[in-house]
């Protein structure tokens, strides 16, 4: 690792979360990029696994998927300190020949891009990575582009679930659409208008037509669905008349997730997929990559919150096997937190909180001077403004 040991005192917070970003990716991107990361990584499987053959044929899908989309942003960005630029372009000679061996069928680590089921989900992730992230499209050679498009099309096969997975098969869709190929508007469509018929109130969707208590307004729902709205705005302007409704639920969720962040980093932890760890809070991440935090939020406050919750989840002992593989779990090694289709792969979805180092170090987000958040206001005896509804 550039950044030392893990929690080094004296880091500044960019520098941390630099440090976790490293721990974290290293071994998926660094195995793919020499083509054995199927012979490298190991694959844990929930105690109630539903289909292990199939769940370990996707874990390695998941995993680079995950890892790429939460890491896009920063591979995506330029300049900084001299360790940091560094670093960026060795992620950067990996993750070229990462993405062609998942993608070549000739690789030995080509994936499962139209095995049923979960495929749909990672190949949706990993199209995310590159509507987050430019650079990664415009510097595949042509060949590794034709292989990317058609595994991406092989998943067209898959029928999505009527929930959430609606707004996979749109990513998808999108991906096409931001890079002028030929693109499935219905797909896209269907996606966004169930979704807003979803939308519960202030600031919530169901996912489905039952409203779960979970996180998957943050793992999927908000930044997917803001993501390929934006996409067909700017393509044709579609969309126009939702845009301005997106942007009050966005903001109205970034408030709600702000405030589960408990005084130590800790936050609730409740539904489905607890095991992602940091993505719960994969929506207030992307708000504040994308300078759309809602003014009532400090970038500074946001950054410390945060920061709390990595300190939490990806400090606590057991986190990571002895050879850097992440361990079920959220507070250290936790196997009987899985639900049936968790894998070793599935948890590289915590790499999400990580999008904010796609701002550069000169942005308020980073060089703000600490700020509390709410929680730790209103435990230490401040005064905070009430909480309220938007609808």
């Amino acid at each position: 690792m550039v950044f030392g040991v893990q929690g080094q005192p004296g880091l500044s917070d960019r520098e941390y979360w630099l440090q976790q970003m490293d721990k974290l990716a290293h071994p998926v991107i660094y195995h793919l990029a020499q083509d054995d990361l199927k012979r490298s990584m190991p694959v844990v499987l929930s105690r109630r696994t539903d289909n292990a053959v199939s769940r370990m044929k996707a874990s390695y899908l998941e995993a680079f998927g995950r890892t790429l989309c939460g890491i896009a942003p920063w591979l995506g960005g330029e300049g900084g300190p001299a360790k940091e630029v560094a670093l960026r372009n060795q992620y950067r000679t990996w993750v070229l020949p990462a993405i062609a061996h998942a993608t070549d069928p000739a690789a030995a680590d080509y994936m499962s891009w139209d095995a049923p089921g979960q495929a749909l989900v990672d190949a949706a992730f990993f199209s995310f990575a590159f509507v987050r992230c430019p650079w990664l499209w415009e510097h595949l050679d042509t060949a590794t582009r034709r292989h990317v498009v058609d595994a991406l099309v092989s998943t067209r096969k898959i029928r999505p679930g009527f929930n959430n997975w609606l707004l996979f098969s749109g990513m998808i869709e999108a991906f096409f659409c931001r890079y002028d190929l030929p693109y499935d508007e219905m797909r896209i469509d269907y996606a966004v208008r169930q979704l807003d018929q979803w939308y519960v109130g202030d600031g919530l969707y169901s996912d489905g037509p039952l409203y779960h208590n979970d996180y998957y307004n943050s793992y999927v729902i908000h930044p997917f669905l803001t993501a390929i709205t934006d996409i067909v705005f700017k393509k044709n302007g579609g969309y126009a008349g939702l845009l301005i409704k997106l942007q009050q639920r966005d903001e109205r969720y970034a408030l709600i997730q702000e405030r589960l962040v408990n005084t130590d980093g800790s936050y609730p932890v409740m539904g489905r997929s607890a095991v992602y760890r940091g993505a719960v809070f994969q929506h207030l991440a992307d708000m504040a990559w994308r300078r759309q935090l809602p003014g009532q939020l400090k970038p500074a406050q946001v950054r410390c919150a945060l920061t709390a919750v990595l300190r939490k989840t990806m400090e606590a002992p057991g986190t990571y096997t002895k050879d850097g593989w992440l361990t079920i779990g959220v507070y250290g090694a936790q196997p009987g937190q899985a639900d049936t289709y968790i894998t070793t792969g599935s948890l590289y979805l915590c790499s999400v909180i990580l999008l904010p180092l796609g701002l550069p170090d000169t942005d308020v987000f980073w060089s703000s001077p600490p700020e509390q958040w709410t929680a730790r206001k209103i435990w230490s005896g401040q005064d905070v403004s009430g909480d309220h509804s938007i609808d």
